[in-house]
């Protein structure tokens, strides 16, 4: 017993050391707050909001993640009138859901920054620090970007900055002293030497960029993605077209030695109201970030996305180990009785049916969104990027009684 108590303490520290050498994020697309999601959600209008059925379904996804990351096109005015587009003012109810499905992190440089004037800027920012989260793009005024950009989040055995800009802000002006992070090549390169200054494991920039309802990236996207990834960016995640864009991986040569660049060019939304071709279907991309050296090395299970060498980062202790995606689909639930329900529900767990005696799906609905997530599948497959297929089994939401 005495040989064999050493063993399994040894067994044990060797488990916990490879636990902390892995690091799994998850992030989605445009989270919106267009009229009739807010209606749905009053239970008295102007005064009580209830998101939490939005998100039962994607809930249990969301917390297999050490970090789930979003981006908020909407602002949090704290009061009413609450309103959908063009002007985005959602009730502080949200990001409360948001929180409890599992949400950490949330971005907040976008066209609609500025739709709530400079409360909305501000109070977004409050309630979300007020709930909990990570949150970046906007800021108070410029002395708290000073001190707090880079956002840099310790996790585990991992140190990550995190970076966020978008290309404008529907032609509405900053509200001073406010600032939005806009894209300006000169600022993000000083920003990214900024981050390595800190020595993280991994830079994360994340932009609002691109041409609506586009299936595929323009050049533009291109330029860009690949100056910031050659400036020190270890992915660039995407955002705004509101439907889903390329998964692509650009290498990079630096030092005599492949540097591969992650490149996800636009998640879609994660959930809305919008009823355009393929904005009801999004991703939720998961990368997985490995110490290198670990017990546990990921073998397999990688795109073309991701190579298969070494992909350094800004710490070259540090690489992309894997890079999924799972297909979510906004779904209107039309109770027989009462008002409809906006939701996120993951594709594969739906488009079979299975999920018939939990979360009814008439036919025709099932068919229309496996017919628009096979067609995204395809635009990402033919690029090299994997599925990651979820089971009824996994999301299945249980009720304690």
């Amino acid at each position: 017993m005495r040989k064999v108590l050493p063993f399994l303490v040894f067994l044990f520290v060797l488990g916990q050391l490879s636990a902390q050498d892995k690091l799994k994020m998850i992030f989605v697309g445009d989270i919106m707050g267009h009229g009739p999601q807010i209606e749905s959600a009053a239970i008295e209008a102007n005064k009580l909001y209830d998101y939490s059925p939005c998100f039962q379904f994607i809930k249990p996804l969301l917390e297999q993640a050490d970090l789930a990351i979003g981006n908020l096109e909407l602002t949090l005015p704290g009061k009413p009138p609450y309103t959908g587009y063009p002007t985005f003012k959602s009730p502080d109810e949200l990001p409360l859901a948001l929180r409890a499905a599992g949400f950490d992190l949330l971005v907040t440089a976008n066209n609609h920054s500025n739709d709530g004037g400079l409360i909305g800027v501000q109070n977004t920012i409050k309630t979300l620090e007020k709930n909990g989260f990570y949150q970046t793009g906007t800021f108070i005024d410029s002395s708290h970007r000073a001190a707090l950009y880079p956002l840099i989040v310790y996790k585990g055995n991992f140190k990550l900055a995190f970076l966020n800009y978008t290309y404008g802000t529907n032609g509405i002006p900053n509200h001073k002293p406010s600032v939005v992070n806009l894209i300006d090549e000169k600022a993000i390169k000083a920003d990214i030497d900024a981050a390595k200054a800190h020595k993280p494991d991994a830079i994360i920039t994340v932009v609002h960029w691109g041409d609506e309802y586009q299936l595929a990236e323009n050049e533009r996207q291109r330029a860009l993605a690949q100056k910031m990834l050659t400036w020190g960016s270890t992915m660039v995640i995407g955002a705004h077209p509101h439907v889903v864009q390329p998964i692509k991986n650009y290498p990079l040569q630096e030092a005599g030695a492949t540097r591969n660049g992650l490149v996800v060019y636009s998640m879609g939304n994660f959930i809305s109201a919008q009823t355009k071709t393929y904005t009801d279907i999004g991703l939720m991309v998961e990368i997985e970030l490995e110490k290198k050296g670990s017990q546990q090395s990921a073998t397999g299970n990688q795109p073309a996305a991701v190579s298969n060498e070494q992909s350094a980062m800004s710490n070259p202790q540090t690489m992309i180990s894997k890079v999924e995606y799972i297909p979510v689909y906004r779904y209107i639930y039309r109770p027989a009785a009462g008002k409809p329900v906006y939701m996120t529900v993951p594709v594969a767990a739906f488009e079979n049916g299975e999920m018939q005696a939990q979360q009814p799906m008439p036919e025709a609905t099932r068919a229309a969104m496996k017919q628009s997530a096979d067609v995204i599948r395809k635009n990402l497959t033919q690029h090299g990027a994997i599925e990651r297929k979820v089971s009824a089994k996994e999301i299945t939401v249980t009720t304690e009684k």
